[in-house]
């Protein structure tokens, strides 16, 4: 029964399928009609005009984000638990060659205006001290948690107080837009959030994420940058046929739904074990040596997140009886 990560789900046959009908001549790199389309999907999609490009990982589409906002002395400000932190093997600081990343705290993997400003308030002044000029937060987070519209404008706001750029890691967006039953705009754009990582290959996708660009100033540099970095893929009309594909009818939305629900299944079962409020697909789960090690016996995959917490993650394909197995065996510890 696998819960260890939603990028071990399959791709949904609405993508297979859409690579299929993209599989003709074309012209090369993003010179083709389902490229030339992202723009006006993506700008109907958030309600305003927007630059939207395809890239082939989370990590490509957040560094070089960051990239277009940073130069290689300064600084992004991001939670000591998120994904470029812990998970990028560096990536951020080789995309922008050399620029560091500033560590703030927070509750549940979530940043607030004042523990960034805390944090912001330590770094020194002058060409001793690396500036920092961005900001980072993940929506969904690494914690499961999502920023409420109100959040993200309040993290905004202390983004253009401070003269800084915003960017967030949406690899986890469908879901957490889903938990808030909002407008994508109001997750993210709204808030002020100038550059977006918009995640697909979690939630149905192959291989293709989307780079959004609410600040127009951001998107030239990024396509050298894209190019230099090695993901202007030849055949890009796969990618971004993948991504249409996904937003034909809410698609994105709807995979989230039931990754959410399913979520929602087993935190009602983990009750009081549970160590972060699950408003997104990961259930976080306080359980000891001997009840993982059941649990696997069991037949049930899930990652260690440390020595005393379980994660488990749902996708759009959970099975119910699946589930609902797993929900049975942690009511039965």
């Amino acid at each position: 029964m696998p819960f260890m990560s939603d990028n071990a789900a399959p791709v949904h046959p609405a993508v297979w399928a859409a690579m299929h009908a993209a599989d003709a001549p074309q012209p090369p790199y993003d010179g083709d009609s389902f490229s030339a389309a992202l723009d006006d999907a993506f700008s109907a999609l958030f309600g305003r005009p927007c630059a939207a490009m395809w890239v082939a990982s989370g990590t490509a589409a957040n560094c070089l984000a960051l990239a277009a906002m940073v130069r290689p002395y300064e600084a992004v400000l991001c939670h000591e638990l998120a994904h470029i932190e812990m998970d990028e093997c560096g990536a951020p600081g080789f995309f922008t060659h050399g620029a560091k990343l500033i560590l703030a705290g927070g509750d549940h993997a979530k940043m607030t205006p004042e523990t960034a400003r805390a944090r912001l308030a330590r770094v020194g002044v002058g060409v001793e001290h690396t500036p920092v000029t961005a900001l980072s937060i993940t929506q969904a987070n690494e914690a499961g948690c999502v920023y409420s519209p109100g959040e993200v404008a309040a993290m905004g706001a202390f983004a253009r107080e401070k003269g800084l750029r915003f960017h967030m890691d949406g690899a986890r967006f469908a879901n957490a837009v889903a938990h808030l039953g909002c407008s994508p705009a109001a997750a993210s754009a709204d808030g002020g959030v100038e550059a977006l990582s918009f995640g697909f290959i979690k939630n149905g996708g192959m291989g293709a994420e989307a780079l959004i660009f609410f600040a127009p100033d951001m998107i030239e540099v990024t396509r050298y940058n894209r190019k230099r970095a090695g993901h202007l893929q030849s055949k890009g009309r796969y990618l971004a046929a993948q991504i249409l594909a996904m937003l034909k009818g809410d698609l994105w939305l709807d995979n989230a739904r039931r990754a959410n629900a399913a979520a929602g299944e087993i935190a009602a079962a983990a009750g009081g074990r549970l160590v972060h409020p699950v408003e997104a697909n990961e259930v976080f789960v306080a359980l000891s040596a001997a009840e993982r090690a059941a649990l696997r016996e069991a037949g049930i995959a899930f990652y260690d997140w440390n020595e005393t917490t379980a994660r488990f993650v749902t996708a759009w394909n959970s099975e119910e009886g699946e589930v609902m197995a797993l929900a049975k065996a942690l009511r039965g510890l």
